[in-house]
């Protein structure tokens, strides 16, 4: 049953993929960043509404108030692809850093880009980091939230990797505040292949970091929020905050 599930999420998300990258023509003509956002938002939309529907999963976001208002680093884990989705709205104006071969993607890359994601080239060395840092920048100017993965891939759910030095390098150009997020997101949509398993997934956000000297301190601040937040003791309690639940209704 699950593989049938995962099949039907896997086209439900091609056709509207694919639909949706057309009816973006007139917006990338146009090129206008904030009505490329909010078609990007409803996409996201769709596509988490239709994994919910069709592979049974639900969505519980626990800690939602701890997102303070205006610019700051949404420091999430990374497990699977759903982890690209969520932020779109849970965020007002959210500014992805993603890897620059995304923008290369067909009828999904020129909107990822219009709509103001960030895109880093992560064998370019030095310069990549100071494109970034120049793009982040701008960015939080524009009291936009960035959302970065400090681990930069997917990890399996329990596992976790080195985190990378350019959340160190982006913290100390911009003190914005940092919101530490866990998410168990590979247990249900795993970190490769297709397949789609029924069940919860958690976004657990934490607090906004207190300042942390140097880099070995934020980094283990980071880390030690997360083993904090992976640990909550009672996921399905009636407090959570479940507003982007089975439906992702306000």
């Amino acid at each position: 049953m699950s593989a049938l599930r995962a099949l039907a999420f896997a086209l439900y998300f091609l056709i509207l993929t694919a639909v949706m990258g057309i009816g973006a023509i007139p917006i990338r003509i146009l090129r206008k960043r904030q009505a490329a956002l909010v078609y990007a938002k409803l996409w996201a939309r769709l596509v988490l509404a239709g994994l919910c529907r069709i592979c049974a999963i639900r969505i519980d976001v626990i800690g939602r108030d701890n997102i303070p208002d205006g610019p700051c680093f949404i420091a999430c884990q990374h497990q699977s692809y759903f982890d690209g989705f969520i932020w779109m709205n849970l965020v007002p104006d959210p500014a992805y850093i993603i890897k620059q071969e995304l923008i290369r993607v067909p009828l999904v890359g020129p909107m990822l880009v219009l709509s103001g994601m960030i895109p880093v080239e992560r064998n370019a060395g030095s310069k990549a980091l100071r494109d970034l840092m120049r793009n982040t920048q701008a960015a939080f100017d524009d009291r936009r939230q960035i959302v970065i993965f400090p681990e930069g891939t997917r990890a399996l759910p329990g596992e976790r990797k080195p985190l990378q030095p350019g959340i160190v390098a982006l913290a100390k150009q911009s003190p914005v505040p940092i919101v530490p997020v866990a998410t168990d997101s590979g247990h249900c949509w795993p970190r490769t292949g297709f397949m789609k398993y029924p069940g919860t997934i958690h976004v657990t956000i934490g607090r906004p970091l207190g300042d942390s000297k140097g880099r070995a301190a934020l980094i283990a601040a980071i880390n030690d929020a997360w083993d904090r937040l992976s640990i909550t003791e009672d996921k399905s309690d009636p407090s959570v905050d479940n507003s982007v639940g089975g439906t992702l209704s306000d």
